[in-house]
């Protein structure tokens, strides 16, 4: 019997964000985060695999899955923080355990370097070395602005894609990862999506999701902060990934107590591409001794 997790909200920024509930009440707490134009439910597999040790979280992002969009459409790393610390607060059991994904795993990151007391261990899943942060090392304040605002206009006169069933959809989402097996892909996509009126299919996430913010934090700044986490962290990279190899990455350097574990025929969603390998290497950090 596949265990099901029980939907609740909490409200951050005066938005409305769902969280899933895996239980169990007297288990530590283990957050899941989820990456860029995704949802929670792409976590099913690994928290089920973990409740047995652990009781599990797994957010939505404010713009994703079935959370509210942000008035304004911004989406800054900072607010993506802000979230998922009024979460924490919410379940309020510290120090928590903490598994992210892409953006997640950079939001996870920064939250333990805003955060070191509260954070037990983190998991991130190819969350260093991503483009937003060399991008805002270098470029002008005015040019991001102008680049920020051209992106803006030209997504508020864009039509989001809409598929006329969900067998469409499900191979437009193994176009963009072709390791998902048909099952997996299903399931994705199934939660991933909401039925418009006259029956076709599309996607739940706010496009406005995909342009950032103007301002952020530069490369030094996030490194900075990185060398704040106290605790572990078990950084995962997919040799097939379009991601920086974490060993290539300062920001990565700068977590004093790391381990990078690289996966073989894996992209950037290792927890789908190889979720044995995963769940082994993710069991066995989370089992050994640290930080208490």
């Amino acid at each position: 019997m596949n265990l099901e997790p029980v939907s609740h909200f909490f409200y951050s920024d005066r938005l409305k964000l769902q969280f899933w509930d895996w239980g169990t009440d007297d288990k530590p707490v283990l957050i899941l985060v989820h990456g860029g134009l995704d949802h929670a439910r792409n976590w099913d597999w690994v928290a089920r695999a973990l409740n047995q040790d652990y009781h599990v979280y797994a957010v939505d992002l404010r713009g994703h899955g079935n959370s509210a969009w942000a008035p304004g459409a911004l989406y800054s790393v900072a607010e993506h923080v802000l979230d998922l610390s009024g979460m924490a607060d919410v379940i309020h059991k510290f120090p928590v355990t903490i598994i992210g994904h892409s953006l997640g795993a950079a939001v996870t990151l920064l939250y333990a370097g805003v955060y070191p007391e509260r954070v037990k261990k983190v998991v991130a899943i190819e969350g260093v070395g991503l483009p937003p942060a060399r991008k805002l090392e270098e470029r002008p304040a005015a040019d991001r602005i102008r680049d920020w605002i051209e992106r803006v206009r030209s997504a508020e006169n864009r039509t989001p894609h809409s598929y006329p069933d969900l067998a469409s959809a499900v191979r437009r989402m193994k176009e963009a990862n072709p390791f998902l097996s048909d099952a997996v892909a299903q399931h994705l996509t199934l939660h991933g999506t909401n039925w418009n009126a006259d029956g076709s299919i599309i996607w739940k996430f706010d496009n406005f999701a995909r342009l950032g913010a103007p301002y952020g934090m530069n490369l030094s700044e996030v490194t900075a902060v990185m060398s704040r986490i106290t605790c572990p962290v078990l950084l995962f990279w997919g040799r097939q990934s379009f991601a920086v190899d974490p060993d290539d990455a300062p920001e990565a350097s700068a977590i004093h107590d790391r381990r990078v574990v690289k996966v073989d025929h894996a992209g950037h969603w290792v927890h789908h591409d190889q979720l044995e390998i995963f769940l082994q290497e993710t069991k066995k950090f989370l089992a050994a001794n640290g930080r208490e």
